[in-house]
């Protein structure tokens, strides 16, 4: 399966071969993008590689596909050179997606996998839900666009609008290809995602603050073009006294690392903590304890809501993306804020994922 591949020459313009622009797609098509999806989540999202099995059969390929363009996306800030190169292969994306939303998928396995979702979804339920769902892919994209020169937030509230944009827009496209459309799941989705994003943003500040190393791509290693950063928000360093300088040559004895750390934790530990008291409410029947924020916004219009206890024991999979949060959290407690000093957790997050599976408790 071909991919896009960088011009030689002029504005290294992205080429599209002739038969990338093929309209039909095969089962032989579909199944070597599923393949190529499962490796990205393997190699490189193991979270998700996990959760993957445990969300509703329906979305698993969705899911997949979805994960996998996150990985893309994430990826450019360490691999294109210039801010020119990175704006096009936003381009790129965006107008791919835009194409297999109109049936004409590039030859990308990520897109040939998200087309086959949409026509199952298509067959399943119609078309109610598919401007939703672009809304929410495209939205992604646009976020990672936004940040690919790799800028620390200016607040702890930026860093939550960025989560929020990117972690729990996933979780609300995968919602939409059930489809479900549901304000008590999109709530619960709004505080995970958040907890998520900042999680990844935590887990990434022993990497991103250390020399470049090569980066991982679906055709081996390359090597990344960025300096070192530090994404924690301005006014928590601020706050802590911590300076990106110091960071870079001390690591983890930078002063006030850990403080920031903390105070950065302990917002992602709030969102999961108010989403586990939203989840025993609505179980228990109860409204969720308080307003959703993002009612009224975007794609965030509801009728007349359904059985939620139905559709939360329907959805539970999709929501099992606390758990990895969760788990990192702790271990970052353990480590007393320092991301340096996190270990892999082997075994026990798969085990914690089937116990949540399992009690259906985040």
């Amino acid at each position: 399966m071909k991919r896009p591949t960088l011009a030689p020459h002029g504005l290294k313009r992205l080429v599209i071969s002739p038969a990338a622009r093929r309209r039909f797609v095969t089962d032989a098509d579909v199944e070597s993008a599923r393949n190529y999806c499962h490796k990205q989540l393997q190699q490189s999202d193991y979270d998700a590689h996990l959760i993957r099995r445990f969300v509703p059969p329906p979305v698993q390929d969705a899911f997949a596909a979805l994960r996998a363009l996150n990985l893309e996306l994430v990826r450019l800030p360490e691999l294109v050179s210039n801010p020119t190169i990175g704006a096009l292969r936003i381009k790129f994306w965006q107008e791919s997606i835009d194409n297999t939303f109109a049936g004409r998928p590039p030859r990308e396995p990520i897109c040939i996998l998200l087309h086959k979702s949409l026509r199952e979804l298509e067959e399943r339920a119609g078309n109610a839900t598919k401007q939703s769902i672009k809304f929410w892919v495209s939205r992604l994209v646009k976020t990672r666009g936004k940040h690919m020169d790799n800028r620390p937030f200016t607040s702890l509230e930026s860093l939550e609008d960025y989560a929020e944009n990117t972690y729990s827009t996933i979780m609300y496209a995968t919602l939409a290809l059930m489809p479900l459309r549901s304000m008590h799941l999109d709530h619960l989705a709004s505080h995970i995602g958040k907890a998520c994003g900042i999680v990844a943003v935590l887990r990434g500040v022993p990497v991103l603050a250390s020399p470049a190393q090569p980066v991982r791509t679906p055709t081996g290693e390359a090597p990344s073009t960025r300096e070192p950063c530090l994404l924690l928000p301005l006014d928590i360093m601020a706050e802590a006294g911590v300076t990106e300088e110091e960071v870079f040559r001390r690591g983890p004895v930078a002063q006030g690392l850990q403080d920031a750390i903390f105070k950065v934790a302990t917002r992602a530990n709030d969102h999961l903590i108010t989403a586990r008291e939203m989840l025993k409410r609505l179980k228990d029947g109860q409204d969720a304890g308080h307003d959703f924020e993002h009612q009224g916004e975007a794609e965030h219009f509801y009728g007349e809501q359904g059985d939620t206890v139905k559709e939360i024991r329907q959805s539970f999979g999709v929501l099992l993306e606390a758990v990895p949060a969760g788990h990192f959290l702790e271990s970052l407690e353990k480590a007393d804020f320092d991301p340096f000093a996190v270990r892999s957790s082997g075994w026990r997050l798969p085990w914690r994922i089937w116990q949540a599976l399992s009690k259906r408790q985040l």
